[in-house]
C-alpha cells in the first residue's frame, strides 16, 4: 500500500525515506530509485524535520505509536487506507509540468478518483504543460506591452487557442514562442487550415488514441468513412460539420478524387479538418494518396495512427498473429485490388510458419482459398474470421482454408470482416472450443 505513495512523490523535489520495518520483503526496483531504503523502524530522530509521514500497516508495524510520535513532532500523518484516522489525504494527480490537476474524494472512494484521473488524462494533451510554460515565460512581456486587463485577456485567448497552441502541442516550442510574439506585435497571420488524417481504430471508442480523441474535439470539419462507429463520432464537437464519404462494396457515392477535393476545399477555408478513417489511415485506408493530394495543394497535413483492424480483431478473438511455435512472420493483404493493378503475392502469403491477414476479403473468399492453395498452402490450414471486431455484435467463426468460401456462405458473413489464415488461428479455435465445452458442461 505504501508503493503508490512513493511513486506519487517521485517527480517532486522531496527527499523520500522508506522504512521497511522488521520485514525482509524485497523493495521494488523503481522505489529504490526514488527513495532511500532503511531496513528498520524509524526513530524519533528520523522523523524530526519531516514534512509528511505516511504509515502503511503491516505485521509488526506499530501504526498508532508511529502516528502519535509524528503528530507530537508537528508532522501531518496519513495512515494508508484509513481516511478517518489520517490528517490529510493524497489526491489522484494528473501532472503535465506547468498544469497539475488533482482529484480527491476525501478518502472515501480512491478508486473512483483514479478512474476520474484516467478520464482527465484523455482530455489533456501530453504537451499542454509546454503551453503553460510559454505563458509563464511571456507573462511579464505581455503585461508590459498590453497595459489593459481586457487587452491581455483577449491576447491570451487568441494565443492559447490558435496556431501557437497547435505548434506547442506538436512539440515545436520555439515555433509557438515566435507565433505568440507575432500575435503580441499585432502581426496576425491569416488563419491557415490543416488536415489531420486520423485513425479511428476498429470501432470501440476505448481503443481510440488520446491524440485522436483530442483532434476530434477540436475539429471544425470531420470527413468520415462508413466504418467509423457511432461511439467514436460521439466524441466529436457537436457543432463540427460532418461529411460522410463512406463506401461499400460496389457503391462509391463519393469518389477518391472528390474526397481529396473536399479536404483541400475545407482546409483552404482555414478549417481544422479531420479525415477520420476506420482502423489506421496507412493500412488499406488510402491515407498515402490523400496525404499526397493535400500536401500537393500546399496545405499542412499530419497523420495520427490508429489501431488497425488486424491487430484489434485478432487480439479480441485471442488469435496471436505471431507465435514462436507457429508463425515467425505476419503479412497484411487486401482481398480487393485496384482495377488493372497488381495482385497480391500469394506465394509470399502462403509461406509456411507465417500468418496472412486479409482485409475486405469476404467477397474474395473463393479467390483467396483457390490462390493460397495453388501457391502451396495446405487446405487444412486453420482460418479465423472476425466479423464486426471489437463491436458489441462481434462474431468469430473458425474453419480451414479448404472450406473458406463455403464457411463464408454458410455463416452468412456480411459485415466488415478480417480473415486470418495460419496455424496460430488454430490455437484460438481450440481455445474457443474448450470454452464452449466448459460452458455446456456448466
Amino acid at each position: 500500500m505504501a508503493e503508490p505513495k512513493v511513486r506519487l512523490f517521485a517527480a517532486s523535489p522531496a527527499r523520500l525515506l522508506w522504512f521497511t520495518g522488521n520485514t525482509d520483503d524485497p523493495v521494488p526496483a523503481d522505489i529504490a530509485q526514488y527513495a532511500r531504503i532503511e531496513r528498520r523502524m524509524p526513530t524519533r530522530r528520523d522523523l524530526r524535520g519531516a514534512t509528511l509521514l505516511f504509515i502503511a500497516g503491516g505485521d509488526g508495524i506499530p501504526v498508532d505509536a508511529l502516528a502519535r510520535t509524528g503528530r507530537r513532532l508537528g508532522i501531518p500523518v496519513n495512515i494508508v487506507d484509513s481516511p478517518s484516522a489520517s490528517d490529510f489525504q493524497t489526491p489522484a494527480i494528473v501532472d503535465r509540468d506547468g498544469i497539475v490537476v488533482a482529484i480527491a474524494s476525501g478518502g472515501a472512494a480512491p478508486v473512483l478518483s483514479v478512474d476520474i484521473r484516467a478520464a482527465v488524462e484523455q482530455v489533456l494533451p501530453a504537451r499542454i504543460g509546454t503551453l503553460a510554460d510559454l505563458a509563464r515565460e511571456l507573462r511579464g512581456t505581455v503585461k508590459s506591452v498590453l497595459t489593459k486587463f481586457d487587452d491581455r485577456r483577449a491576447f491570451w485567448e487568441r494565443a492559447l487557442r490558435g496556431k501557437a497552441r497547435d505548434l506547442a502541442l506538436s512539440g515545436d516550442k520555439a515555433g509557438a514562442r515566435r507565433e505568440m510574439l507575432r500575435e503580441l506585435n499585432g502581426e496576425r497571420a491569416e488563419r491557415r487550415g490543416i488536415v489531420h488524417l486520423v485513425g479511428a481504430g476498429p470501432g470501440d471508442p476505448d481503443l481510440l488514441t488520446l491524440k485522436a480523441a483530442r483532434l476530434l474535439r477540436e475539429a471544425d470539419v470531420i470527413v468520415h468513412d462508413r466504418l467509423v462507429s457511432e461511439g467514436v463520432m460521439a466524441l466529436a464537437r457537436r457543432d463540427a460539420a460532418r461529411i460522410d464519404v463512406g463506401k461499400t462494396r460496389g457503391h462509391h457515392p463519393v469518389s477518391q478524387e472528390e474526397i481529396g477535393e473536399i479536404l483541400v476545399r475545407e482546409a483552404r477555408k482555414g478549417q481544422r479538418v479531420v479525415r477520420l478513417k476506420g482502423g489506421d489511415p496507412f493500412i488499406f485506408g488510402r491515407g498515402g494518396e490523400e496525404l499526397d493530394v493535400v500536401r500537393a495543394a500546399g496545405i499542412a497535413a499530419e497523420v495520427t495512427p490508429g489501431i488497425t483492424a488486424a491487430m484489434a480483431c485478432a487480439a479480441s478473438a485471442g488469435v496471436p498473429l505471431t507465435h514462436r511455435d507457429h508463425a515467425q512472420s505476419v503479412t497484411f493483404a487486401s482481398g480487393v485490388v485496384k482495377k488493372d493493378g497488381p495482385d497480391a503475392d500469394y506465394r509470399a502469403l502462403s509461406a509456411p510458419n507465417s500468418t496472412a491477414v486479409f482485409y475486405m476479403g469476404v467477397g474474395a473468399a473463393p479467390e483467396i482459398e483457390r490462390k493460397m492453395i495453388a501457391a502451396g498452402r495446405a487446405p487444412s490450414t486453420p482460418v479465423a474470421l472476425i466479423e464486426n471486431g471489437t463491436h458489441a455484435n462481434e462474431r468469430r467463426v473458425f474453419g480451414t482454408l479448404g472450406g473458406l468460401a463455403a464457411l463464408v456462405a454458410r455463416e452468412g458473413i456480411a459485415g466488415p470482416t478480417v480473415i486470418i489464415v495460419g496455424e496460430s488461428a488454430g490455437t484460438a479455435a481450440a481455445q474457443a472450443a474448450a470454452q464452449a465445452s466448459l460452458e455446456n458442461y456448466a
